[in-house]
């Protein structure tokens, strides 16, 4: 199944996050689309609530379906609770680290700046965005990437860089000191569902 490309807006709205991370999408409107707005009574089934959980993840965090099951049976191999290992994992990847790090102002652009070479991890340019970056790796863009302007943008809006990273604005480079704890990941996300739905 190929990565979802369509209008976010309409995506943020139905599953209720927002998938720019701007919120914006919300803000006018607070509901799922539809010709009856706000009105819609749908009672959704524990199927229907595990898909779109799933499904409100995996938009989250711009992967494919294929993606997003290997990344999660890996998790299953791990120690601990399945769910949020995965979270764990799908936190990692090289793409959300530079958009947590605020270096791009949504998970696609950080996906770009990756896939085109701007990042690199210990010094080494990696340009795969589902890399897996390990606590203690450093990332960082390269120097003629630096004044990029969708960096600058980015950097001017962001102030707020969770606690398992650290970031050097000056530098414009980061580092991933721990893993997340399940606290500090999204709290609007119940990932017990996604582990229903893939055990059926």
């Amino acid at each position: 199944m190929a990565r979802y490309t369509g209008p976010t807006w309409k995506k943020s709205r139905r599953y209720g996050i927002s998938l720019s991370g701007t919120g914006k999408e919300l803000e006018k409107r607070p509901y799922a689309p539809g010709q009856h707005g706000p009105n819609q009574r749908k009672k959704l089934s524990e199927f229907g609530l595990q898909l779109q959980e799933k499904q409100k993840l995996r938009f989250m965090y711009g992967l494919t379906e294929r993606q997003f099951r290997r990344l999660f049976d890996q998790a299953g191999n791990m120690k601990g609770i399945h769910g949020e290992n995965f979270m764990v994992l799908l936190e990692s990847r090289l793409d959300n680290i530079v958009y947590r790090l605020g270096l791009a102002r949504t998970r696609s652009q950080a996906r770009q700046l990756v896939t085109h070479g701007h990042v690199t991890v210990d010094g080494g340019r990696v340009d795969i965005p589902s890399y897996r970056v390990a606590p203690g790796q450093t990332i960082s863009l390269r120097e003629k990437s630096q004044k990029l302007n969708v960096v600058e943008e980015a950097i001017e809006v962001n102030n707020f860089v969770p606690e398992y990273l650290t970031f050097d604005e000056d530098k414009r480079e980061g580092t991933y000191s721990r893993f997340p704890e399940r606290s500090e990941l999204p709290s609007e996300i119940n990932e017990a569902l996604i582990v229903e739905f893939y055990s059926r």
